[in-house]
């Protein structure tokens, strides 16, 4: 039994808990029809960047300082397996990352009984410079989809991804720019991703009213997503920081004109808005309010 402490926030369509998302997963039992999992890349090494036209460090935090190849593999062992049980049967999961941990997550996913669905590479069309200029630029991530059950069909919006690349089979790679400065306006994550990102990857892998589960919660990018696709969304997050971060860009969307400004600024809702099945998709109806979280 989860402890109701752990609740650090409580909506219809919108909810947050504190602490370590593979304890907590254990603590309580709901299926989730799709999963977006941010883990921690280990690359927080001591390298640097540039950002807005400044040398930084690359470090993120000490939740991302690498340990032993055979201490990330049994981390991502540990909650890849939590998450599976969080699945409904036909549910799948997309988990970003790059070289320094997506080759361990692929084959955590095969042991434990996924299948691989595609594995998304996301271009940046406006990643920082290599400053050293000693090797290719960095500008890709990589994002691994997979369902729970290799014999249990998955769902695909085909249709609307075909729409979305121009009556065309859209490919496995995405060109889409890093997080632009309106989606900081309440702050920021050093690890967040771009709204255009997360409202691809629900649109493609959920009907509307669907759930999804974010265990690597940070910023909340997946919630705001979710909540501007008529999903709705549990986030777990360790750090308090971020959990009011979240709360902060969920509470902006009460603001009717700023979600109009949102959706208009992201091209998939734009395009979505125009088919049936993605109508209207700020808020969950009755209709589709199937089930909700024991707690």
């Amino acid at each position: 039994m989860m402890n109701k402490k752990a609740i650090y926030h409580r909506a219809d369509d919108f909810t947050l808990l504190h602490g370590d998302c593979i304890r907590l997963m254990s603590e309580f039992d709901f299926k989730f029809d799709m999963i977006f999992a941010d883990p921690p890349y280990f690359l927080s090494n001591g390298g640097i960047s540039v950002q807005s036209g400044k040398v930084v460090c690359v470090d993120k935090g000490e939740w991302d300082k690498g340990g032993s190849p055979e201490h990330i593999d049994l981390f991502n062992e540990e909650w890849i397996a939590e998450c599976r049980e969080h699945l409904t049967e036909n549910g799948t999961i997309w988990i970003s990352g790059t070289y320094h941990n997506i080759f361990s997550v692929a084959n955590k996913l095969t042991q434990l009984g996924f299948k691989i669905l595609n594995v998304i590479t996301w271009a940046k069309t406006n990643p920082p410079p290599n400053i050293s200029c000693r090797y290719f630029t960095y500008s890709t991530e990589f994002i691994i989809w997979a369902r729970k059950c290799p014999k249990k069909p998955h769902y695909f919006n085909y249709d609307l991804m075909k729409l979305l690349n121009e009556n065309k089979q859209m490919t496995d790679v995405w060109r889409l720019p890093a997080i632009a400065r309106w989606e900081k306006s309440q702050g920021k994550h050093p690890t967040q991703k771009p709204l255009a990102l997360l409202v691809r990857i629900i649109l493609a892998s959920t009907r509307h009213g669907a759930w999804i589960l974010d265990p690597f919660s940070g910023s909340g990018t997946t919630g705001i997503a979710a909540s501007l696709t008529g999903r709705r969304y549990l986030g777990i997050e360790r750090e308090k920081e971020y959990l009011d971060l979240s709360i902060r860009r969920r509470v902006e969307l009460e603001n009717g004109s700023i979600v109009k400004s949102y959706r208009k600024k992201i091209r998939d809702i734009v395009i979505a808005d125009g088919e049936p099945e993605e109508a209207d998709i700020f808020g969950v109806t009755d209709e589709n309010r199937i089930q909700d979280l024991p707690f």
